[in-house]
């Protein structure tokens, strides 16, 4: 998080302009930066490079968020989510950089977000403003019907109060915290080893075999289901009997 200084001056829609020794009591506050990134390394040795990404990891006070491995025949890799204090951020890239391998792809992005900041800021200041006065108001209500009106009221307000900040508190640990999405890969040997195959003697003896088996099979399969031919054979003679009729 860059902690540049920028002046912030905030007015009432209804105040007027403010005089010039106004500009003395003006409100200043810090830029909100977050910074992230991705970059892809290739490397010759796999764990000796997670080795150092660890150490630099320790060293720039951060940790890893998520971590996965995966292995291929032509490729290894680590896949890390990282994330370091932002005011260390460039000097852990700056680590990762001059190491050993080659860089893949690298992509780095700062976005500023002391708008946002502002804007929640302002809002949430404004909600409690409003819930405390309704506070004030249900002290004061005369009727059931009152008291139920403003108890909603406050009920929604502490809601989005609730969501308000879990919002703050979310764009604070970007600020604070930068991460970085690191792919580690080395290339493996590839050795091309076929399946082996039994001699054509053997696999004509297993042919043989599985065919006399399927032969067994269906037979076993024909007489099992004797009942069904017995009822066909009832049907066709009856069939035939009555065709004879007919034709006489």
């Amino acid at each position: 998080m860059e902690e540049e200084m920028i002046p912030i001056t905030r007015q009432s829609e209804v105040a007027p302009a403010a005089p010039i020794d106004y500009i003395d009591k003006q409100e200043v506050i810090k830029k909100k930066i977050i910074k992230d990134g991705r970059i892809g390394l290739r490397v010759s040795e796999l764990e000796n490079t997670k080795l150092r990404i660890e150490t630099l990891i320790n060293i720039h006070g951060g940790y890893y968020a998520n971590e996965s491995f995966n292995k291929t025949d032509w490729e290894s890799s680590f896949n890390l989510i990282i994330r370091v204090p932002s005011v260390n951020f460039e000097k852990f890239i700056s680590g990762i950089e001059k190491g050993d391998g080659e860089i893949l792809y690298k992509d780095i992005q700062a976005r500023d977000v002391t708008d946002q900041f502002i804007d929640l800021e302002t809002r949430l200041e404004n909600k409690r403003n409003y819930l405390s006065r309704y506070k004030d108001l249900l002290k004061r209500a005369n009727s059931v019907k009152e008291i139920l009106e403003i108890e909603e009221k406050i009920r929604g307000l502490e809601e989005e109060i609730e969501s308000t900040t879990g919002r703050l508190k979310y764009f604070s640990d970007l600020v604070e915290y930068s991460t970085l999405d690191l792919s580690i890969s080395k290339q493996n040997d590839f050795e091309y080893n076929p399946a082996k195959r039994d001699r054509f003697s053997e696999r004509f003896k297993q042919s043989l075999s599985k065919g006399w088996f399927g032969f067994v099979d269906f037979s076993l399969f024909l007489i099992k289901i004797w009942p069904f031919w017995l009822i066909a054979s009832l049907i066709f003679y009856i069939w035939r009997k009555h065709k004879r009729r007919n034709n006489k």
